[in-house]
């Protein structure tokens, strides 16, 4: 028996760990799916599933509560599926294995799908309890939140009966959410030729590991490394120097994920070599120097590798490792209303070599919608100057913060009154749910909150023990205020 079913609340641990075992990939959430529909009809819940695959649980109120206002209570159902190149995992078939350690619950190499595993375990520990005061309930549980939102762009306009609405797809007790970030990504791609690779050269493999990575959205600005950006830096140095040439680059996995690590198959003339191998050494040294405090467990290798059939061809190099070199990443503005909150920021987020082209994806997060294009634009632009090909997805609306809430007031009381402390009231530069349910629903009133996880989108993902008693109790106790 895992040792996650000894912690508390009982309930909500034992459906996590259940939930552990179904794997349920962005995009592939047909088992997840299907296990929650028939969780349903076995504790004889009213059940709907829509065509893409949403599901919601309808659950009557208590004796006594039949004229509260119903309650929508909602989280994704699909998990960002990161691990490190060195674990062994097919997040298509095998299970998370969660583990504690200490105050925390990770799972061993992989992510662990708190995010947002642990709102779908409360909600079913809520719709399964027989002592618990609330109202109506609706537990909405959306698909594809991770790449794209399309889950919550599908619902019906029927779907959902309820005007209120408790968002579980938060990542720090005591704080409440009432406003997000929208998003859009802009993919490119660069067509290439391969050119046989020419006799007396070394061949070698150059890698970026060991960064944190971590969520695009909540992590831009805490001074992370991008394995992308420090490997091009890598690149586009040795390239003049060295006459370097590249038949293979991949770094990052998904857009909106930080890059963790990235890797290049290079050649380099044999007359260069030992200036080439002290330009490696001396480089390590200077991104150690640089990520000292932010990120400690950097890894730089070069190493011989086979030497490559064929190489990317000269004026595609040329374009590719200038335009991600002047692609802009990080932080673009931060919001002059609500100190330390960042208002607009760009992705670098991966590099994959394929056959015949190459494709860099990025994403663009602004609370303010005209800042959001703005910054696609201006990624937009380095690209096109470059000749590759560039497209933007349709993108998701941010949710505009309403101060005024009752919801919010109900929460925030009952928050004091639990824990003797006044939770702090925020807006997020990530993208969640509420501004597309908020757009389908006029009237929502929403608010959104969870237990403390770190980490996410990363193997490091994590999730605080202690904050997810804190959270129940605080879910619990507004179902009985609302």
């Amino acid at each position: 028996m895992s040792d996650l079913l000894k912690l508390k609340p009982e309930r909500v641990w034992y459906y996590f760990h259940e939930i552990c075992k179904i794997p349920r990939p962005s995009k592939k959430e047909e088992k997840i799916s299907a296990w929650l529909v028939e969780f349903g009809k076995k504790n004889n819940l009213e059940t709907k599933k829509d065509s893409v695959g949403n599901v919601i649980l309808i659950k009557p109120a208590c004796k006594g509560k039949e004229n509260v206002k119903t309650v929508v209570l909602q989280s994704h159902i699909d998990m960002v599926c990161e691990k490190n190149s060195s674990t062994v995992h097919d997040f298509d078939k095998d299970p998370i294995i969660p583990v504690i350690d200490g105050e925390w619950v990770k799972a061993k190499g992989t992510t662990l799908g708190a995010d947002d595993g642990i709102g779908i375990a409360a909600q079913l520990a809520l719709l399964e309890a027989t002592d618990i005061s609330h109202g109506p309930l609706e537990c909405l549980f959306t698909v594809d939140e991770e790449t794209g939102l399309t889950g919550a762009f599908a619902l019906a306009p029927d779907f959902v009966k309820g005007r209120i609405l408790l968002n579980l797809d938060s990542e720090d007790e005591g704080q409440l959410f009432i406003g997000c970030a929208g998003g859009k990504d802009t993919s490119i791609s660069f067509t290439y030729n391969k050119e046989n690779t020419p006799e007396n050269v070394n061949a070698y493999k150059v890698s970026v590991t060991g960064l944190k990575g971590g969520h695009s959205g909540d992590d831009i600005n805490k001074g992370l490394g991008n394995a992308v950006k420090i490997l091009n830096r890598f690149l586009w140095n040795a390239a003049d120097k060295y006459k370097m040439r590249i038949a293979k680059f991949d770094g990052g996995n998904l857009r909106n994920a930080l890059a963790r690590e990235a890797f290049a198959n290079i050649i380099i003339p044999e007359n260069f070599k030992s200036n080439f191998i002290d330009y490696a050494s001396l480089f390590n040294n200077i991104i150690k120097d640089e990520l000292k405090i932010t990120e400690p467990d950097f890894k730089f290798v070069v190493e011989s590798f086979e030497k490559p059939l064929f190489l990317l061809d000269s004026a595609t190099q040329f374009n590719l490792l200038n335009s991600l070199y002047a692609c802009p990443h990080g932080v673009i503005a931060m919001t002059a209303d609500m100190p330390g909150l960042v208002e607009t920021s760009t992705n670098l987020a991966s590099v994959k070599t394929l056959d015949d082209e190459i494709i860099v994806q990025t994403s663009q997060r602004s609370s303010v919608e005209s800042s959001k294009d703005d910054v696609a634009a201006m990624v937009a632009s380095v690209f096109k100057m470059a000749g590759a090909k560039v497209t933007h997805g349709e993108g998701y609306p941010g949710w505009k913060p309403d101060v005024n809430s009752p919801l919010l007031q109900v929460v925030k009381n009952t928050y004091i009154r639990l824990f003797k402390n006044e939770p702090k009231v925020l807006a997020i530069h990530a993208g969640l749910e509420c501004g597309v349910i908020g757009e389908k629903y006029p009237g929502m009133d929403m608010i959104s909150f969870g237990p403390t996880l770190r980490g996410v989108h990363s193997p490091d993902e994590k999730i605080n023990i202690e904050s997810v008693k804190m959270f129940w109790e605080l879910l619990v106790e507004v179902l009985k205020e609302i």
